[in-house]
């Protein structure tokens, strides 16, 4: 498939893109104030709202208002207290799975929410309703995290990791999607239920592709093409999706994706009909050793998938973007690969 340039060749495509972000605007307005599944405690649009610093704490983000009735969903862990002072400097120690941990980036990406939401911009939103929450509880730490591209462009999907304990997006979902919407693409980093394994962290994927499609043209977002993005945990997800489609996960008989970007993970199960596939793996990794991916990319080889493979010397395990290491850029050739889909 072509995906969509990123550049305006002419002054009347600008004009009509302008108008079609205009459009998707208000009618995304209207699916804040009808749609009983997308949040609606974000009171800040339009005014200007503090960014955030290394120095920030915890508390800082609880207590943000651009992140009002969504700030602990932002954060990894769902059952245990945090200490609220603990400065942004500190915060990969939340994260015991993950490596390379920039505050930097966290940070950045944070503000990058900040800043939409001063823009008016909704950030956050709910796929399941308040009776499906009602229904299970535990439905209530889930979510989807909007950072826009172009109208009407492509999206991704990012599914971060943290071994189904906890959902690591300050590193591997937030710093993946300011990247991704740089290049003109729609990404969403999905908040899943930890704690009951796999299975259930994928249903809630199944439920946010779905929910994503059902509300294409008030998101302003392009349903062909989408990709799937993963690290460690996530990648299991989203190549659980790519192998088998949402509908076996409970979602919507949808497409699959036209891409799946897999991050240093073991998973083995595979279909007849596999999307292309791009890895990005640590040489060092113990957690999840590159061998294991490898057979994986072999057997997806043997069936005629095509595949990129990318092993980045001296990282371990949850390299996440990769930034001041060997992996810097993978994100960006990720992207291109999902482009030649």
């Amino acid at each position: 498939m072509g995906i969509l340039a990123l550049s305006f060749p002419t002054m009347a495509l600008s004009l009509f893109l302008m108008s079609a972000c205009a459009a998707a605007n208000a009618t995304e307005a209207a699916l804040a104030h009808d749609r009983p599944g997308e949040s609606k405690v974000q009171a800040t649009g339009g005014a200007k709202t503090a960014p955030l610093s290394t120095n920030s704490s915890i508390r800082d983000i609880l207590n943000h208002s651009a992140f009002s009735g969504f700030g602990r969903r932002m954060l990894p862990w769902d059952d245990r207290p945090y200490d609220e002072t603990m400065p942004l400097a500190e915060i990969g120690s939340l994260l015991p799975y993950h490596t390379q941990v920039r505050p930097e980036t966290v940070v950045g990406s944070l503000n990058r929410m900040i800043d939409d939401v001063g823009k008016g911009r909704t950030v956050f939103f709910d796929i399941y309703t308040e009776a499906q929450k009602r229904a299970d509880p535990t439905k209530e730490h889930t979510g989807l995290f909007f950072f826009r591209g172009r109208p009407g462009a492509p999206f991704a999907v990012i599914s971060p990791g943290g071994g189904f304990a906890y959902v690591g997006s300050v590193h591997e979902g937030f710093p993946y999607a300011s990247e991704i919407s740089g290049k003109g693409y729609n990404a969403f980093v999905l908040k899943y239920r930890v704690g009951q394994g796999g299975a259930v962290a994928t249903q809630d994927l199944a439920a946010a592709i779905s929910y994503i499609f059902e509300n294409a043209d008030a998101l302003g977002v392009g349903t062909k093409g989408y990709s799937l993005w993963g690290s460690s945990a996530g990648a299991r997800m989203a190549a659980s999706i790519g192998s088998h489609g949402v509908a076996r996960f409970g979602g919507k008989d949808l497409p699959k994706p036209s891409a799946v970007v897999m991050a240093y993970t073991a998973h083995s199960d595979l279909s007849d009909d596999e999307p292309p596939t791009f890895v990005a793996v640590g040489e060092q990794d113990g957690i999840a050793p590159p061998s294991a991916m490898e057979r994986r990319i072999a057997a997806l080889r043997r069936a005629g998938t095509k595949v990129e493979y990318r092993k980045y010397p001296n990282l371990a395990h949850g390299f996440g973007p990769g930034t001041g290491t060997s992996a810097e850029g993978w994100i960006i050739d990720a992207i291109r690969f999902w482009e030649r889909q």
